[in-house]
This record gives structure tokens, sequence and C-alpha cells, in this order.
């Protein structure tokens, strides 16, 4: 295949490729970008594709990979890395705020109201907030894992009704 006809080929799944980049970005111009560094890639690359191969195909997984490489990418910038002796790793966002009054107020009685529930929802409600897997806390427990379920889905229950000012 001369380059003419590869880059003739390449143009013509530009529309098909803008929508996927659209669909991965959900932002017209991180659409535009993604578009263009598949494009570079596929050029500079070129020598790699296999003639006689979908390259259709080859095009979608230059862009799909090129998108998953820019978001661990993305996601490695907003990591702080602490040097103490246990090395915490700390994701932090830009858009911190002071708590307010009104919210610390509010997380009070939300904690209030969990803790008001009998023990049979709070333990294994609390428990599945903590990070806990349904697992976990059956074998804490010491009860099947559908009644851990139940529990904490009565929980939720009961929380949504005391508290649906906060709905």
């Amino acid at each position: 295949m001369t380059a003419i006809e590869f880059n003739q080929q390449l143009l013509s799944y530009q529309n098909p490729l803008k929508y996927f980049a659209l669909k991965l970005t959900a932002d017209n111009e991180d659409a535009e970008d993604l578009l263009q560094e598949t494009f570079l890639k596929a050029l500079k690359y070129k020598d790699k594709f296999q003639e006689k191969t979908n390259l259709k195909a080859w095009l979608y997984t230059i862009m799909k990979n090129t998108f998953i490489n820019n978001y661990r990418r993305a996601v490695r910038k907003r990591t702080i890395i602490d040097n103490t002796a246990d090395d915490y790793f700390v994701n932090s966002t830009k858009k911190e705020s002071p708590i307010s009054p009104v919210s610390e107020y509010n997380y009070k009685e939300i904690v209030k109201t969990i803790d008001e529930l009998n023990d049979e929802c709070r333990i294994p409600f609390k428990m599945h907030n903590e990070g806990y897997k349904y697992k976990e806390i059956a074998d804490e427990l010491d009860m099947p894992i559908g009644t851990v379920k139940s529990r904490i889905f009565l929980a939720r229950k009961k929380l949504t009704s005391a508290l649906k000012d906060y709905a």
C-alpha cells in the first residue's frame, strides 16, 4: 500500500473515529485532540500496520490505548507521594473547600441517625460503609451473606426515611 493510499484510507475513517473519541472523552475539544493524536500515531507507525488486515480496527485500538494512557497519566499527576517511611499515596483535588458549619451539622445529624439504628442493621451497615465486602462482614459477624445484604438494605431504607430532608 502506498503512502497516498494509506493516507486516503486513514482520512476515510475520520468521522467514525471522531464519534468514538466523543464517546470516550465526552468533550468535543478532547475528542479532537484524541483524534489528532491517533492520526499522528497511525502515520508515525504506519510501517507497523500489516497490509490486508483491518485498518479501522487498528485505528480504534490506537485511539482506545491512547485514551487509556492519557487517563492513567492524568491520574498519576493528581497523586501526591509523601516520602515518609510508609510511602503513603494521597489523592488530592484542586477543588477542596473548608467544611462549612452547615455541612458539619448535617454530618453530625446523619451520624446520630445511623447510631440510632438497632445493632442488627447498624453494625453491618457501618462495616459496609468502612469498605468491608459482604463476605468479610458475614465472616466477622458469623452470619449468611444474604442476611448481611438484607440488613444493609434495611438500614439504608430506614436511613432514607429518617433523613428524607437530605434527599
